[in-house]
């Protein structure tokens, strides 16, 4: 294998040649592997065509990919940027990608000198990024910096420097962009402030960056040396490395953490004993379902005393016993970290970071020095003073108070010589229940022989939730009573449901160990009759797995992949490119579109508020189409042209309808643009209660059953406290549902389900006894659910539909569906 080989994205295929040239010229003698994907082709005259094509940068850094140990992509504008974010998802090679925002020209010129050296990715890469460094330091008087653009960093008398940036990425400072701050600054004195008004922050206190709370579009001020002020700032202006999603996890809302007692022996202990057959409800974080006993993690740190005073002629040395306590900590966290991969390896490098934090260490002495406190307590005490300043700021900063408390915790074990709260070393199979888990703790379950985890709190963006999924461990948060749970009581754990079910039926637990066998591509009931079984995509990576899933089509395309992080809205051409993308593996199936759900959890600057007091029940969805019409507009003529290119049978919708007349002007829009078939979805009760003279002027309609559960219940559908509300089974949507598959029937339209409760194999049956044709899903669930509806006929579910709709409570409706069924 080869270094690093290097492709020149450019909507025109002179200048990268020309660029190419130049940097041939840079390093005589000296093979840099260059491929260019420039241009759009020719016209029938000949002439060049301006534009790039995905499929082309695609192809160039699988050619590359062969001979090289990575790729570094360089663009020079526009869409040129779109088309290389999207060529990620196309290629067919895994060698790794660094996409750069370096200057085009200077920066190929920058990077082909390195390579040539035999430099790495991130080598190759950060001199690309710092190319116009010479350039601008020669015409520094002459400078012009757009009023948008960060600040440059302003030298003091002191030899230090002043920067203002911008937070870009959408979750802000939280653990992983502290820790990459930490390691950017390598020790060098840097300081952080969050403007206007915030107070220093030093780069080096990894606990003070995560209670920093700069958020997205929040500027912040850098000052310190220049090298750590310019590379801290490069990491700003990278969105550190998150602005494609892919390192950080889903934008969504989480759930704060209630303050809690600290984690003594006494508050893990089981409150009460739950009745056999009791069902608990979470918040599902990692899908999958596993059937195995409990285990309760071990024994948690005991509170150390707060009496045991210290005389103050052995302060300093009390004091002194942190620092190699720390260091042991540190070194045994960093020693996992090397034998994880990905976020797991990332997550627990940043909490080794906070065990370093040397102003934590610092204030702990100081404790100990003032107070006459022993050095475990005053670890205890300083730790809990960082885990309430986290919980005040609330959301997904509240959920770094697990990780401090996993830092404490191993800092008291080393300093009293007590062992430190892990897995259960177990040969069988079980289900772990905790509180809470910390990271090293997650990390180590990858293992162990557990199968799946429950814990009574945390929140879908907290490290046990993305530690769970990278794991692929079924897993369900904010369980409350879980830990009251018995040890080796066995419980059914649904990781996408947010169920655990003590002691399920022997029928149960056979048919959640049973793995069905894979899809075939045919939905059918047991007598034949057709429920078309799709899937949801939110990108062509999700659409050729769905593909080689045998997915019977898309029943809900999500296109918002195309206009998050974004500043200013995608060109129809780069949509079209997106697009075809994901209709390209089910060309000549259906595909169903739904148009930008933008609003509520996923804001876009360009066309939503950023001060709306209530986003969920604000403009969002259609609405957001409705004061922006152009976005619609743009966005139908690229579904248009794409379904064209690729074949495929594309059907569009739109999310979030309320009223009759906003669908009918829907289809008017759909119809002006080319497009057969357009519907809506059903996601407010308003909608399901119009739902006949919806289908009037709509060519079908599909349930979001999420949106359309927290909107009936009145209840978040991201809050764990409120998981029993958020469940299809509740009689009020059940009718709700079954009064839009009546209208269906009546009309001979489809009916479609693309919300959670379609991947659900215990409802489906109900669901198509209440009149749906077609269900969508993750691929992952497609043979599931494909294997249950094979085992009941059209009219058993339509008993089950009748009884489910008779009961008065969730719980009921679901007995009272499982014996209908038998």
């Amino acid at each position: 294998m080869g270094a690093v080989g290097i492709v020149a994205v450019s909507h025109s295929l002179r200048l990268a040649e020309a660029a190419q040239e130049l940097a041939a010229q840079m390093v005589p003698g000296a093979a840099v592997p260059i491929a260019l994907a420039a241009g759009a082709g020719t016209d029938a005259d000949g002439s060049p065509i301006l534009g790039t094509d995905a499929t082309r940068v695609a192809e160039a850094i699988d050619e590359l990919a062969g001979t090289c140990d990575g790729v570094l992509v360089l663009m020079d504008l526009g869409s040129a940027v779109m088309s290389a974010e999207f060529a990620l998802e196309l290629r067919a090679s895994d060698v790794p990608v660094r996409l750069a925002s370096a200057p085009f020209v200077e920066g190929l010129l920058a990077a082909a000198v390195t390579a040539a050296q035999g430099a790495s990715l991130d080598e190759v890469a950060a001199e690309a990024n710092g190319a116009l460094v010479a350039k601008s330091a020669q015409l520094e008087d002459e400078q012009q910096t757009p009023a948008a653009a960060p600040t440059p960093a302003a030298p003091r008398a002191d030899g230090e420097v002043v920067r203002t940036v911008v937070v870009r990425n959408p979750a802000g400072v939280h653990a992983r962009p502290a820790a990459l701050i930490g390691q950017a600054a390598q020790g060098a004195p840097l300081r952080l402030r969050l403007l206007p008004a915030g107070e220093p922050v030093p780069a080096a206190s990894m606990m003070r960056l995560l209670a920093f709370g700069a958020r997205r579009g929040d500027e912040v001020e850098l000052e310190g040396e220049r090298g750590a002020v310019e590379r801290v700032a490069a990491l700003f202006d990278d969105g550190f490395g998150e602005m494609d999603g892919a390192p950080s996890t889903p934008a969504v809302p989480s759930v704060p953490e209630a303050p809690s007692a600290p984690a003594t022996a006494a508050a893990q202990s089981p409150a009460a004993v739950l009745d056999p057959g009791a069902t608990l409800h979470g918040l599902g974080v990692s899908p999958g379902v596993a059937v195995a006993p409990v285990a309760q993690l071990g024994e948690a740190i005991a509170e150390p005393a707060a009496t045991d005073g210290v005389p103050e002629d052995r302060r300093e040395a009390e004091a002194a016993r942190l620092a190699p306590a720390a260091a042991e900590v540190v070194a045994a966290l960093r020693a996992d970290a090397a034998r994880s991969e990905g976020e797991t390896a990332q997550i627990l490098e940043a909490t080794a970071l906070l065990a370093a934090d040397p102003e934590f260490a610092a204030a702990a002495s100081a404790r100990v020095r003032a107070e006459g406190v022993s050095a475990a307590r005053a670890v205890w005490d300083e730790a809990e003073e960082q885990a309430r300043l986290l919980r005040d700021l609330g959301g997904r900063t509240a959920e770094r108070v697990a990780d401090v408390r996993s830092v404490r915790d191993r800092l008291v074990a080393r300093l009293t010589g007590a062992d430190v709260p892990g897995i259960p070393d177990r040969a069988e199979p079980f289900v772990l229940v905790a509180r809470d888990l910390a990271p090293a703790e997650t990390a180590a379950l990858g293992r162990s022989r557990c199968v799946a985890l429950v814990t009574e709190e945390g929140g879908p963006t907290s490290h046990t939730a993305i530690l769970a999924r990278a794991l692929g461990i079924p897993a369900v948060v904010g369980a409350t009573g879980a830990t009251s749970i018995p040890a080796e009581t066995v419980v059914l754990v649904d990781g996408e449901g947010g169920i655990v079910q003590l002691d399920p039926p022997e029928r149960q637990r056979a048919t959640a160990s049973e793995e069905p066998p894979a899809f075939d591509g045919r939905g059918e009931l047991a007598d034949g009759t057709p429920v078309a079984l799709r899937a949801n995509v939110g990108g062509a990576a999700d659409a050729r797995a769905a593909a080689a899933a045998h997915a019977q089509g898309i029943g809900l395309f999500r296109t918002e992949f195309c206009f998050l992080d974004r500043a200013a809205e995608p060109t129809v051409p780069e949509q079209v490119a997106a697009y075809r993308g994901v209709l390209a593996p089910f060309a000549g199936r259906t595909v169903v579109v739904r148009t930008l759900d933008a609003g509520s959890d996923k804001p876009l600057p360009f066309a939503t508020a950023a001060d709306e007091e209530n986003p969920a029940l604000g403009v969002r969805g259609l609405r957001v189409a409705v004061a922006h019409p152009a976005l619609l507009s743009h966005q139908l003529t690229a579904i248009a042209d794409a379904a064209a290119q690729e074949g495929a049978e594309v059907e569009v919708m739109a999310p979030m309808v309320a009223t009759v007349d906003e669908a009918r002007d829907f289809v008017a829009a759909c119809r002006a643009a080319g497009i057969a078939r357009a519907g809506i979805m059903i996601e407010t009760p308003a909608a399901a209660l119009l739902s006949a003279e919806m289908l009037a002027v709509v060519d079908f309609v599909s349930l979001g059953t999420n949106d359309l559960t927290q909107y009936t219940m009145a209840a978040d559908r991201l809050s764990a406290p409120l998981g029993a509300l958020n469940d299809p089974w509740q009689p009020a949507v059940l009718r709700l549902i079954g009064t839009v598959g009546a209208a269906g029937r009546a009309r001979g339209k489809p009916v479609g389900v693309c919300g959670e409760a379609g991947g659900d194999p215990a409802i489906a049956p109900v669901l198509v006894g209440l009149g749906v044709t077609s269900l969508s899903m993750t691929a992952r669930s497609l043979a599931r659910v494909a294997a249950r509806l094979r085992t009941v006929t059209a009219e058993e579910c339509r008993r089950a539909a009748e009884a489910a709709l008779g009961a008065s409570t969730a719980v009921e409706a679901r007995a009272a569906a499982a014996a209908a069924l038998g």
